[in-house]
């Protein structure tokens, strides 16, 4: 799907950006109703847990990056759940990795119900009630179901439980696009929260069924484990860049790689380098693939082992590493592949308040598990543990794996100047590079700097080289250039899905509110 945008939305006082019409929707109902920044933002995010079942539900992560203006501060919020107790490597002896489907692979608690009470209750306006009542209301009454949520059923349909089958493939059939959709048990689940909170997820009815389905069905989560849950708030990690201080979520989040590409970029001199250019694609990937290196060795749990971010993040190491690259030469650096089926929203609203979020079940329908009646499909994010008992990110107890979800901020003279994320898992930090070096140093509005043509590089699943994909409208001489630099240079398609669902906002000097969607998913800009 391609609904191309050739223009930003601009608001004179709120902006919303998410990856569906309905989601933004619901957030714009909560400003009109007198509801901030983060009121809308869980509006939205909950109300993609409905309407992009496929990409994030409530049986996932979700991580915040919020901008008070009361307070003037950037704070971050980590809504990432933890393995349970009883899961060990030994629960997986003579498997070579974590199954990616299934109750053995759902072994970390849900995230994103936490996150919604904990980011509401501190910063919001409204009841959590009247900010999940969209959500409920497209559960109940149903949807149309969108393009996206078709070709997910076709690609991972086969991976579903019998109970998330009965819901997401009614009647054993592959539902059509546009469609009514109706999620009745999901509706009841989200009705318990509303009415008792957080609680009622993790101390309540919701978390003993699961609990009881999981331990039945030969999984490992316990009611232990739910009640036992915390999201956390954190202060953000962040580096200045060009007048703006960029933010990011800490670890397990790998966040921190955008920061230091972004260092290594400070090196050059973007106006001396043409966009679209062989030179900015090459420095591009060549600054994000010498982050990557080091996230591979580093990043999990800051729980289980010290992530060096007062190194990684130093402007004399990230000298060193832009040292390292050669003008006509890729490096030869390796990669890992991780999922990329997330969704990214943002929120401004007219008082200066800015939530930028994302969110996921990691792999289409996450572990393909609905757990009993709740409606709820869980998460498979925990089969990205290593089994390895020497790996950064090996699988213990009560742990949090690598996670890719890292919604960005850029803040200029101490206020949000640019919102940005994308779906995509190991694409997450090159597509936010892409788009930040476009409206900051290129000035394109955001609509603009998320049409432009992408690229991904690293491993996907199931193919072993390091591919350089780049979108055919890249021209075929830059192309050519990078593959004599060594770039494995794969052209895709003109608005290729591998390249995630990409949305941002920027703010200019006179308050008015930009907002740019992607072309490749069902989503818009609503601003007033």
């Amino acid at each position: 799907m391609v609904s191309l945008t050739t223009g930003p939305v601009i608001g004179t006082k709120t902006m919303v950006v998410s990856p569906h019409y309905l989601a933004s929707a619901a957030g714009a109902r909560m400003l009109e109703k007198g509801g901030n920044a983060y009121d809308a933002a869980v509006a939205v995010s909950a109300a993609l847990a409905v309407v992009y079942p496929h990409m994030t539900g409530l049986g996932g992560d979700a991580f915040w990056l919020g901008y008070s203006a009361g307070e003037g501060r950037v704070r971050a919020y980590n809504g990432s759940g933890r393995s349970g107790y009883a899961v060990r490597r030994d629960c997986y002896a003579g498997e070579m990795a974590i199954p990616r489907r299934g109750v053995r692979s759902a072994i970390t608690v849900p995230g994103m119900a936490d996150s919604w009470e904990a980011v509401q209750r501190e910063y919001g306006r409204l009841t959590l009630a009247e900010v999940l009542e969209p959500a409920i209301g497209y559960c109940a009454d149903g949807f149309p179901l969108s393009p996206d949520q078709h070709g997910g059923s076709v690609l991972a349909g086969a991976a579903l439980s019998p109970e998330a089958a009965a819901i997401y493939l009614p009647g054993g059939r592959i539902p059509a696009a546009g469609g009514r959709f109706v999620q009745r048990q999901l509706a009841g689940t989200l009705r318990a929260l509303a009415a008792g909170g957080r609680d009622a997820f993790y101390k309540g009815k919701i978390a003993e069924e699961i609990s009881e389905y999981m331990q039945a069905s030969g999984g490992y989560l316990t009611r232990d484990d739910f009640a036992d849950h915390r999201g956390n708030w954190e202060e953000p990690l962040s580096t200045d860049y060009h007048g703006h201080k960029v933010y990011q979520v800490p670890p397990n989040s790998q966040g921190f790689t955008a920061l230091m590409a972004l260092n290594i970029l400070e090196r050059y001199n973007f106006a001396d380098i043409g966009h679209g250019s062989y030179e900015y694609y090459h420095l591009l990937a060549e600054a994000l693939k010498l982050s990557f290196r080091d996230r591979d060795r580093v990043l999990t749990d800051p729980a289980f082992s010290r992530i060096p971010l007062d190194q990684l993040l130093d402007k004399g190491y990230a000298a060193q590493l832009a040292a390292s690259i050669s003008p006509q030469q890729a490096l030869a650096i390796g990669s890992e592949p991780v999922g990329r089926d997330t969704a990214y929203a943002a929120v401004v609203d007219g008082e200066g308040n800015a939530v930028s979020f994302i969110q996921s079940l990691y792999f289409e329908f996450g572990s393909g598990v609905v757990a009993g009646d709740t409606g709820i499909l869980l998460q498979n994010r925990g089969s990205f543990f290593s089994l390895d008992p020497g790996h950064i990110n090996t699988l213990e107890p009560h742990k949090r794996t690598f996670h890719t979800l890292m919604p960005a901020m850029a803040c200029r003279d101490g206020k949000p100047a640019y919102l940005y994320g994308t779906q995509g898992g190991e694409g997450q930090p090159q597509t936010q590079t892409l788009l930040l070096t476009r409206m900051l140093h290129y000035g394109m509005d955001p609509q603009t700097a998320v049409n432009e043509p992408r690229f991904v590089w690293g491993r996907t699943w199931g193919e072993p080289t390091q591919e350089l994909k780049i979108e055919s409208r890249v021209a075929a001489g830059v192309q050519a250039e990078l593959a004599e630099a060594g770039h494995l240079v794969r052209a895709v398609g003109s608005y290729d899905g591998v390249m995630g669902h990409a949305h941002a906002i920027s703010i200019d000097g006179n308050g008015y509110r930009s907002g740019g969607t992607d072309p490749r998913c069902d989503g818009s800009a609503i601003g007033w």
